[in-house]
């Protein structure tokens, strides 16, 4: 082949042949490469990657089309928890379709016993100096950020050991002898999920078979790590130290399916947070770190207040619900992300999370509210409410409850959410709250000004969170407080005592003559919920009056007459009917929640205290922030080195 020369260009003395010149090209782009791919490598080579980076690598978060987002509501199984929110709307718009479609299931594994003692705990009073473990007081490195977190000195900033000094053991023999059937109700619940749905996300007891549903983007054992706090709360350690090798073995979070945010945040991300702060296992954090990022692209809005479901895959695309009015968010949900993201910038040292919950707040503080009240939908494009529909029970009612649990678990310093819940509950108080012909006193819901009289069992958490937030309203408002709390609860638990199984319906009604007593077929179910309850138990530590620990035995009675198969716990079509029908489903919540509030009911208060412990909406507890105790135990080790 002849090459043409170039003019002026000699092919001898100082000049190159055109072979000589490819070969040199060829060295320079290759040197030039291994210098520029070197810097990617480096430890902090985040700001280069991002220079070089096309934006357009980003997952982008955009609303998926109407046909979509009806598809997805069809999925959404309607016996999950916390119809709260995006459930309980469906199947009160009559938009949702049930999922009943068999799973297959896995078998049991066993495992070394690794687990750490209640002897490790060293309260805030107590100066003893603990034994250090590597594997939780080493700084978080996951997605760059350098947590400052230190295990040792979160346990030094407890008040009090979480597990009491003999794990809340009752020195009464009958409150005892009831505990434990309640901890043998949790091991049975816990044995055949194991041994029938292990790895799925609830047992259907009746056919002896997992359920997966569409709820969770593809995450699996929901059962398992709801259950991860009441095991090891309750010491069933052999089962607590299954549950957590499942996790470390088998719980992937690399799934490209549909979830709900809410749902995700308030039992995976809650369980895993819960686990860590209780038993130190690294492998919580890390879980739970990493799943929190992949629900952050949600966010990803005009206004910044999340979307509904999200893609828990690479996409990150997020999207409303399919019934939700004109593509909004729900109030329950959006408003239920506080306490867990807190805790994710905590344990991660990555403020993201923290801005973008205050962030919800900013915009809430911002737009008016109908006599004072929030609406249930909101506008993630434009800020504005979509409908005027006001309820404490489902799609409103946790984000009440994250306000005044915010406050709490800021050690009284978060003002904002001090401020936001009183305004609230005085709006609540003006418009809502009812007194039956009977003297029954309820909570109606608000629909543009008109009331209608229904109370949802979902509604019935209430009692607990008026009780506990009696303490830091206006002075003169304590008393107050305390009883209407006892009111409500004390209307929940006739909403039981009038059925004939002792528990109560989905919604009951005060219209037509009716008093607590569901007036519609479709309200007559109970599906193990634990609102009421719950209610019992935070009344019974505020009062400790006896009655609450009277009624919560009613409910354990009840629960194993009509509840109990020979697999596992199931819930009743109509509370109403002398001859059971069961649902066939064991809820994942029941062993998150039900159990676990019946356990502290019937535990001494020193088992989770609550000057050191909130519990999320899920029952899982989480502790109070105390920054000025971890700076000066943190300032203090860093003096000493």
């Amino acid at each position: 082949m002849v090459f043409r020369k170039l003019p002026g260009v000699s092919a001898s003395g100082m000049g190159l042949r055109l072979s000589q010149k490819f070969v040199f090209l060829l060295f320079l782009s290759g040197l030039v490469t291994l210098c520029f791919g070197a810097l990617f490598f480096l430890p902090d080579s985040v700001r280069l990657k991002r220079i070089f980076l096309s934006k357009n690598e980003s997952p982008a978060v955009t609303v998926g089309s109407e046909s979509d987002a009806r598809e997805l509501s069809k999925k959404v199984p309607g016996d999950q928890e916390h119809q709260r929110a995006s459930l309980k709307g469906a199947e009160a718009n009559g938009k949702l379709k049930v999922s009943r479609k068999p799973s297959v299931t896995h078998g049991a594994r066993t495992v070394e016993r690794s687990v750490r003692t209640q002897d490790d705990w060293t309260p805030a009073r107590a100066h003893e100096p603990a034994a250090r473990d590597e594997r939780v007081t080493s700084p978080a490195h996951h997605g760059q950020h350098n947590s400052g977190f230190n295990y040792e000195t979160f346990k030094k900033c407890l008040l009090k050991a979480p597990l009491g000094t003999e794990r809340g053991k009752p020195s009464d023999p009958q409150t005892l002898q009831r505990r434990e059937k309640v901890k043998e109700m949790m091991k049975f619940a816990w044995d055949n999920y194991k041994s029938y749905a292990w790895g799925k996300n609830e047992l259907r007891p009746l056919t002896k078979n997992g359920h997966i549903g569409n709820m969770f983007g593809g995450l699996r054992g929901a059962s398992i790590v709801d259950s991860l706090d009441t095991l090891y709360i309750m010491g069933l350690m052999d089962e607590y130290e299954e549950a957590k090798e499942w996790v470390q073995n088998n719980l992937d979070l690399n799934s490209n399916g549909e979830a709900s945010v809410f749902e995700v945040n308030i039992r995976y991300v809650g369980g895993l947070l819960s686990a860590f702060y209780l038993t130190g296992a690294e492998i919580f954090k890390q879980k739970v770190v990493e799943l929190g990022e992949k629900l952050l692209p949600a966010f990803n809005t005009p206004t910044g207040i999340p979307r509904g479901v999200i893609n828990l895959g690479s996409s990150g695309t997020s999207w409303s619900w399919g019934w939700a009015s004109a593509g909004s968010s729900i109030l329950a949900e959006f408003g239920t992300l506080h306490l867990e993201f807190l805790h994710l910038s905590e344990v991660s040292g990555n403020p993201t999370f923290t801005e973008k919950v205050s962030n919800i707040r900013k915009l809430l503080n911002k737009i008016e509210k109908p006599h004072g009240l929030y609406p249930n939908f909101l506008s993630p494009v434009s800020g504005n409410w979509v409908q005027h529909h006001v309820s404490i029970g489902g799609l409103g009612d946790s984000f009440y409850e994250y306000l005044i649990k915010s406050y709490l678990m800021s050690d009284k310093t978060d003002e904002e959410a001090k401020r936001m819940y009183y305004s609230a509950m005085e709006a609540i108080e003006t418009n809502l709250v009812q007194k039956s012909p009977g003297g029954l006193t309820y909570v109606a819901e608000w629909r543009g000004g008109i009331l209608d009289h229904k109370m949802g069992h979902l509604a019935c958490f209430s009692g607990g969170m008026i009780g506990i937030g009696a303490d830091d309203g206006p002075q003169e408002k304590k008393q107050h407080y305390l009883d209407l709390a006892a009111e409500i609860t004390h209307t929940c638990h006739e909403s039981y005592s009038r059925t004939a199984t002792k528990l109560g319906p989905e919604a009951f009604r005060f219209d037509a003559g009716a008093e607590a007593t569901a007036t519609r077929l479709s309200d007559r179910y109970y599906i193990l919920r634990p609102e009421v309850i719950e209610s019992y138990m935070y009344m019974w530590r505020l009062t400790h009056d006896p009655k609450y620990r009277e009624w919560g035995w009613e409910a354990v009675e009840a629960l194993e007459k009509h509840c109990r198969v020979d697999a596992g716990f199931s819930g009743i079509r109509d509370v109403y009917a002398s001859t059971v029908s069961h649902d066939n489903m064991q809820q994942s919540f029941f062993l998150s929640e039900t159990l676990k509030y019946l356990y502290l009911l019937f535990s001494d208060d020193d088992l989770l205290p609550f000057e050191d412990w909130v519990f999320n909406t899920e029952a899982h507890p989480l502790p109070v922030i105390r920054k000025s105790c971890q700076l000066e135990h943190n300032t203090r080790q860093t003096s000493l080195e």
